[in-house]
């Protein structure tokens, strides 16, 4: 790991301190090399002081352990109807998993637990067919989940459930993952599935509000999204219940889990219930992000080369977006003391975060603070967003003259052939 990957971590770490994480990981990710490398992250989490709840799944070890004995199963997800060899196969598969996992969860030093704190009923007749075996859950036992989390002990919960009679049920580990993280008040359910990621038309995914993905799910029979329709469907499910944020992500790739939690992209789909936006000054501490983000335009030679030492000499000129506290675009505003024409510069939006209008956000945020000032022309240099500039910011386009002394003497010497815009800003109106 490189400093700077380090430095990029420490910015979540305040953030998600001391709150509650649901890992819900399918049985297939649990047989898989990977997993040990899962473990290792759940570590980290742990080393955070991040409490985590670990939700599994065994329907990939029901299926085998079925094949072995040659015994034909009902359902193998919990979702369908359980008979009674199916509910022997997942008790036994669900024991030895969970086993498997306390030795390895013990391998990376962290204490753990396994818990009967989800009390489940029958799932019941449903569309005139009995579902036996199969049980929903009821409530969960919140009381010894947070007692186990407050002792250091990370509890791992099987998809099994058990009503006040002693009976057991199969229960889908999604749908237990989803009731644990509303009970629990959870920030975060991170599904780990096996492959799959979530596409349209070959591109990946990354974010979704509630109404995005509720509108993909009415197109679940398109290509890629249907093996990962019901890991939406509890996304959206969560994140309607009260859970801030849920991740779909692809547990067989390595440091993908803490790759999702502790990087502005992700690896991942985010599904999320509320998006926190705000447009804020740039700060100290901001600006190796600023320069992070804006590099890759600047060597396309969309944006002007700036050094740190230049930004910072000219800070409270420029101006963040955040969303969900990460930095994902800039602008700055440079004028005069004292004059009434001003740069629109350094205007930058993250690639994965294109398409949203937050571009014309914080065009629209530079105009007010330009008004506010007295500012009454608004100058744009650009060699590649022109186009964008005049269609979405009302900008046209200009010849040198128009430039104040110093900025044309930059502009000529400069070599870089920019386009030159300006917009005249009406004055603010007064209430009468």
């Amino acid at each position: 790991m490189k400093a700077s990957d380090l430095r990029g971590i420490l910015q979540y770490v305040p953030r998600f301190r001391d709150r509650i994480f649901v890992v819900a990981v399918d049985g297939r990710i649990l047989a898989s090399e990977n997993f040990q490398n899962i473990l290792l992250d759940l570590a980290v989490l742990r080393s955070l002081n991040i409490k985590v709840l670990l939700v599994h799944g065994a329907g990939y070890q029901i299926q085998e352990l079925a094949a072995r004995r040659g015994v034909a199963i009902s359902d193998w997800e919990g979702t369908g109807i359980t008979d009674g060899a199916t509910l022997d196969l997942a008790i036994d598969a669900s024991t030895r998993l969970t086993s498997e996992i306390l030795q390895g969860l013990t391998a990376v030093d962290l204490r753990a637990a396994q818990t009967n704190a989800v009390i489940a009923h029958p799932a019941g007749i449903l569309k005139g067919e009995d579902y036996l075996h199969t049980g929903k859950v009821e409530r969960v036992d919140t009381r010894s989940l947070h007692h186990l989390l407050n002792e250091g002990i990370l509890p791992v919960i099987p998809p099994l459930g058990y009503d006040g009679e002693g009976r057991t049920y199969r229960v889908n580990s999604d749908a237990i993952a989803v009731e644990v993280a509303e009970a629990m008040q959870a920030t975060k359910i991170i599904f780990m599935n096996a492959g799959a990621s979530l596409e349209i038309a070959g591109t990946p995914v990354q974010q979704l509000s509630i109404p995005e993905a509720e509108e993909l799910l009415r197109k679940r029979n398109a290509p890629g999204i249907e093996p990962l329709a019901s890991k939406l469907e509890n996304a959206v499910r969560a994140c309607r219940q009260g859970v801030p944020r849920v991740h779909l992500l692809n547990g067989l790739l390595d440091e993908a889990l803490l790759t999702e939690l502790f990087s502005n992209e992700g690896i991942g789909t985010m599904v999320y219930s509320n998006e926190y936006q705000q447009i804020r000054r740039l700060f100290k501490k901001d600006v190796r992000s600023v320069m992070t983000l804006i590099r890759q335009s600047v060597k396309d030679e969309a944006l002007v080369r700036r050094t740190r030492t230049e930004v910072l000499a000219h800070i409270e000129d420029y101006w963040v977006l955040e969303v969900d506290r990460n930095i994902v675009g800039c602008v700055a505003l440079h004028g005069t003391p004292g004059s009434d024409t001003a740069e629109l510069a350094c205007l930058h939006v993250s690639r994965n975060h294109e398409n949203e209008g937050y571009g014309r956000k914080l065009m629209a945020w530079v105009e007010n603070v330009a008004r506010e000032r007295g500012v009454r022309r608004l100058l744009a240099l650009s060699t590649q967003a022109f186009r964008y500039l005049i269609q979405k910011g009302g900008f046209v386009e200009a010849g040198p003259e128009i430039l104040p002394p110093d900025r044309r003497e930059k502009f000529e010497t400069s070599g870089r052939n920019s386009k030159i815009l300006v917009r005249e800003l009406a004055p603010e109106r007064t209430a009468p």
